[in-house]
């Protein structure tokens, strides 16, 4: 009887408690793109990525390991390496200074097989996409091959009030897109460059 009591206070005080009464969270901290260049854009490694790592002449220690969600990566003799934000040729020297302890001169290959990549480097599109995701940044990306992936505009999109997000000198800055015109007019002259990190918000369209 005291636990229903106690259950039932509960749910009237949390339906009781609007939005607007509770405490706000601080807004989340911008996250800069780890890409440098982007006219040299190198695939950068992150949590959940599956790596293929080959040990020459040791196939013993050699196999595929997944970066876990701190980004750090272990193997079968070495543990705790930094993995996230790097690239597979820098990831595969770091292995082969903490293999050098166990094996005579290790050469390491690292062979993504499964592409994540880090948060700050994927292209988020959310709100009237056919499929909103997140999606892994390829070189030379635009507009168009982001709204290809995610399947286009819904019928109910406002494509031509749509938002791009990005991070520049540590601020977030907001930019004007001309889906309709690019998507439903064939406006060439609308499609954009799309960045590591970029977020794309397409709202709904009043009636």
């Amino acid at each position: 009887m005291v636990t229903g009591t106690i259950a039932c206070a509960t749910m009237l005080f949390l339906v009781g408690c609007s939005s607007n009464d509770l405490p706000t969270l601080p807004s989340s901290t911008p996250q800069a793109s780890l890409t440098q260049n982007i006219s040299q854009y190198k695939y950068l490694v992150g949590p959940g990525d599956s790596l293929n790592i080959f040990v020459w002449g040791n196939p013993e220690i050699s196999g595929t390991f997944v970066v876990r969600p701190d980004g750090m990566l272990s193997t079968s003799l070495v543990d705790d390496v930094p993995a996230s934000g790097r690239t597979p040729t820098d990831l595969a020297k770091s292995l082969e200074m903490r293999l050098a302890e166990y094996v005579r001169d290790p050469i390491v290959t690292v062979i993504v097989q499964g592409f994540v990549g880090p948060y700050s480097e994927q292209v988020r599109v959310i709100g009237e996409a056919s499929k909103p995701k997140a999606i892994n940044y390829r070189e030379n990306m635009t507009l168009l091959d982001v709204m290809v992936e995610v399947g286009g505009l819904t019928e109910y999109a406002d494509g031509n009030d749509a938002r791009l997000i990005r991070v520049v000198d540590g601020q977030q800055r907001q930019y004007g897109l001309k889906m309709a015109d690019l998507l439903r007019d064939g406006q060439i002259r609308a499609n954009v460059d799309i960045l590591p990190g970029d977020i794309i918000i397409i709202p709904e369209a009043w009636f």
